[in-house]
Parts: C-alpha cells; structure tokens; sequence
C-alpha cells in the first residue's frame, strides 16, 4: 500500500511567500535552537560551515528566498517549494537541475521528535547545508541525473543508496567519524545515537555495493550505517558503473535483516 500523508503543504502566494502561522514558527524555532548545540560536535565540517553559511533564522519558518540568496551563490542550488509527496520522475528531475524539493509543511507539536515523512526543518536543516559543499552538491545533482535514466527495478535499489547516504551516511573526518545525511541530522535523537552508541555497526561504504544489499527500515534508529572516505568518492562511485554495481548486487542477493521484517523495504 502506497504511503499518503496526513499532512497538507503550504502553497507560496503570487510573491512566492508561505503563510506559516504562529504555532508553526514556534515549532521551527523549537527545532532549530534545540538542534544546533546537538550537531556542533557531531556534524562533518562541510556541514557546519554550510550551517553558517545558510544563517537560518531561528524565530521563523525560513521563505524560499532566504534559503536561496546564499544556497544558489555557493553550488548553484535552490530549494523548490513541492508537495508533501511527488512522483519519482519529479522528484528526480528537480534534483538533475540543481532544485532540491522540499515540502512547504511543518510537523506539528505533537509529533516534535520523530515524523515519519520529511518536512521543512527536515529538507532546510538537515539536507540544505550540505549542498553548499561543491563535491557534495555535484554528487546530488548526478545521482538525479542517474535516476532520471534507470529503469523502475534500478531506481529501487538507487534509494538504498540514496538512504544510506544522503539521509543517514556518516563520513571519516580528522575529527573522527561524523554526519552528513540529513535524517540523521534533523534527528535530535538520531545525530547522538548514529555516531557514539555502540550499538549500531558503522560499516565501510567502498564502491556502495554492501549498501545497495542491505534491507532498512525508516521507522527505527538505523542498525547499520556507512562510513565514506570523502564526497569525492559518492561521485566516483556513480560514474564507475553504478547499474553495473546494482546487478552485482543483485546477484549477490540481500543481507539478512537485523530488525524485525515488518516494514522492510522491497529487494529486487
């Protein structure tokens, strides 16, 4: 059964501004300012200076435009205002244009500390100010392009490493092993647990074959993540064959859940 949200985004007006009410900029100034001494020590530096870079302000839901002026300046990106959910073909063409979609709702009060769809803070703060890193906004913009051109049993497995990249990779740094994807770093719980439990195993990314093998679900803190080297190495990884990479995979077959079955994403 397909997902559907119980969420409703926001449409910009004719200036391109999103009516967000008090409530909803109190539960983004909740986020934001909880957040950020939770990152400061566990976020790659490509992170945090992009963080600085974005200046995000802390008393409101940011406008497109506050986002974009510094966002499009550094990488040539921008944020594009989308629905809660979109078609893959969408979704992937924006990201082959340097457009990051990103949808114009905000969790409610009640659902402060897990959501399970991604919403503004979650596309703003957690996935933005990365893409101020040009290796890191590259790699993005040709996996989309990737995408756009796979067929529908290859783009299936293109979101294991979209899953175990850019929403939950972690990175080798001289500060030890850090953050980059998003879900973790929106994540007040997840951003602590992902890089000092112990937990979780932190697995070697090398070519993304392993990732591509691996079952997850997205309603737990991970059982397993992967460590890059560096962003260089997420392009060169598209570039060196990547279908080639998934076939092998498949070949290989899938690894044994280390969760319950329920809610485990599809291998084929």
């Amino acid at each position: 059964m397909a997902f559907t949200s119980k969420y409703k985004a926001k449409k910009p007006d004719a200036n391109g501004i999103i009516n967000f009410t008090a409530e909803e900029n109190n539960v983004w100034q909740e986020l934001i300012t909880r957040q950020i001494p939770i990152v400061e020590n566990r976020a790659c530096d490509e992170y945090l200076t992009g963080l600085e870079l974005l200046d995000l302000p802390k008393d409101h839901v940011p406008q497109c435009h506050e986002i974009n002026g510094p966002l499009e300046k550094a990488t040539g990106w921008t944020v594009y205002p989308v629905e809660a959910l979109i078609p893959d073909d969408y979704f992937f063409e924006l990201l082959a244009n340097r457009k990051f979609p990103a949808a114009t709702f905000i969790r409610r009060p009640d659902e402060i500390d897990y959501l399970q769809e991604p919403d503004i803070f979650h596309e703003y703060f957690g996935h933005c100010p990365i893409l101020t890193d040009p290796t890191y906004a590259k790699f993005i913009q040709h996996y989309g392009e990737v995408a756009l051109k796979a067929s529908p049993d290859i783009r299936k497995l293109l979101g294991r490493l979209y899953w175990f990249t850019v929403e939950f990779g972690l990175i080798k740094t001289n500060r030890g092993t850090l953050c980059y994807g998003g879900g973790i770093l929106s994540s007040k719980e997840e951003t602590v647990y992902a890089v000092e439990s112990n937990i979780p195993e932190r697995r070697p990314f090398n070519d993304g074959t392993d990732a591509i093998r691996t079952p997850y679900r997205i309603d737990i803190l991970q059982p397993i993540y992967y460590v890059i080297n560096n962003f260089q190495d997420l392009y060169n990884m598209l570039e060196d064959d990547i279908v080639q990479h998934i076939k092998d995979a498949i070949a290989l077959g899938e690894f044994s859940p280390t969760f319950e079955k329920e809610s485990q994403q599809p291998f084929c």
